[in-house]
């Protein structure tokens, strides 16, 4: 199981932490992973970057998450994850 916190404190609300946890549950969606990670949100991971939203992956944290380059942070950081425990 991958744990994914999409940080909703009060920056990166307002950077777009609500499109990011959509892009998320789209993406877990397509890819047929969304039975293999827990999406939860969480208020400030402490983190705060002044580009993009903070996700916590299990223990790393990723700061400067967009939509402009969510599609690589999902492949590289979740679904190769998922793919892994999957083996």
């Amino acid at each position: 199981m991958v744990f994914v916190q999409v940080c909703v404190g009060s920056s990166c609300h307002l950077k777009g932490s609500q499109d990011i946890v959509e892009l998320l549950e789209q993406s877990a969606a397509e890819y047929g992973i969304a039975d293999d990670i827990v999406l939860s949100g969480s208020f400030c991971i402490g983190k705060c970057n002044r580009i993009g939203v903070t996700v916590q992956v299990n223990d790393d944290v990723h700061v400067g998450i967009t939509r402009e380059n969510f599609r690589e942070f999902f492949k590289k950081n979740i679904l190769e994850l998922v793919e892994q425990e999957r083996k």
